[in-house]
């Protein structure tokens, strides 16, 4: 019973958080990969994929590809995150899609919302902490 009530109380930063650093992945990805000819931007939203995990949809978990027989098959409780590629502001020559100043800004500003999700989550940690203890 308490345990349930825990969970539902942090569930709202537990999804956001996952999401956070799910796409902090994208983006690095994105980063590595401005130099690889055809290479396409890719990233999701935030606020879509979130309003989905909370509905019950996906839980911010990435499809896991099996590229060898020896792979062990990942188990998911919701499906993939839908991403999408960037448009491109200038066309590269080798089909690339990456802007560097782009991905900086938006891997930046990701960090920057993972931390505070972090900081707001230890505070309600910290707050219902001290409301057990009080009894």
């Amino acid at each position: 019973m308490v345990v349930n009530k825990l969970d539902g109380a942090l569930f709202l930063q537990q999804q956001a958080l996952t999401l956070r650093a799910n796409r902090q992945q994208i983006l690095a990805g994105n980063i590595a990969n401005a130099d690889t000819p055809h290479y396409q931007a890719k990233d999701f939203d935030f606020a879509a994929a979130l309003h989905a995990a909370l509905a019950g949809g996906s839980a911010g978990n990435l499809a896991l590809a099996n590229t060898s027989p020896r792979h062990l098959p990942g188990s998911m409780t919701g499906g993939p995150l839908r991403l999408l590629y960037r448009q491109p502001i200038q066309p590269s020559a080798d089909g690339n899609t990456v802007n560097m100043d782009i991905e900086r800004a938006q891997f930046a500003e990701n960090a920057i919302d993972y931390e505070a999700g972090v900081s707001f989550l230890t505070q309600q940690i910290r707050s219902l902490l001290a409301a057990v203890q009080a009894q």
